[in-house]
């Protein structure tokens, strides 16, 4: 349980969709889980109930993939959940919808430039990673601002999770994704009253069988 000075923020990835085991990009996509991934939220709602962690807030973005697998965790812990568009993962322009096998042979170029983590390159009509990350600092910075002292639990996605992994380690923006970030793994941050750390990350201890880690960006 946090101490009076302490934040704690349980961050959990969606549960699977279709598009996770096709290796399709979703970023905005509006794609619902499927009948394994909604097991994957059942079994972590399970344990979050069993090992009896007390949250003061459930957030979620407002993607059906994540409110579908907060409304899961929510009900056993009689918890409403708040609905936090900037939860979202990030958006991917022209991308999305592709497969990541075909995205190198259909748009070449623009995948270059996503490889290379090309800061400002918006992946025409989509989100820069600039952009990306002062999104995902903005919401970070007013979660600690509205629940300073308590323990919360945000459902988001697997590239917004790596954003945060980067905020909170330092990891600089163009360097490639150490973060691993499975289906409704849990993923702890911590605030001290000066500083964010990893508390625990990519924790899948609750899901007996493989999960996919197939990251969307």
């Amino acid at each position: 349980m946090p101490t009076h000075h302490q934040t704690r923020i349980c961050f959990v990835r969606h549960g699977e969709t279709d598009w996770n085991v096709e290796k399709r990009m979703q970023g905005h996509t509006d794609i619902p889980l499927n009948a394994h991934g909604v097991m994957q939220a059942e079994r972590l709602a399970k344990v979050l109930l069993r090992t009896g962690y007390r949250f003061d807030r459930i957030y979620s973005s407002d993607l059906e993939r994540a409110f579908h697998t907060a409304k899961v965790i929510a009900s056993p812990l009689s918890l409403d959940i708040t609905v936090h568009p900037d939860l979202r993962e990030r958006h991917v322009g022209k991308l999305q919808g592709l497969l990541l096998a075909d995205a190198p042979k259909m748009l070449p170029e623009q995948w270059r430039r996503h490889l290379a983590r090309d800061l400002e390159f918006d992946l025409e009509g989509g989100e820069s990673i600039l952009g990306f990350h002062a999104r995902m600092k903005r919401m970070l910075d007013h979660l600690l601002m509205r629940h300073a002292g308590e323990q919360i639990l945000a459902v988001s996605h697997g590239g917004s999770l790596d954003m945060i992994y980067r905020i909170v380690t330092q990891q600089a923006l163009d360097t490639e994704r150490v973060a691993v970030v499975p289906n409704t793994s849990l993923n702890w941050i911590a605030h001290d009253g000066n500083t964010w750390s990893i508390e625990r990350w990519g924790d899948t201890s609750h899901l007996t069988d493989s999960v996919l880690d197939n990251i969307e960006i």
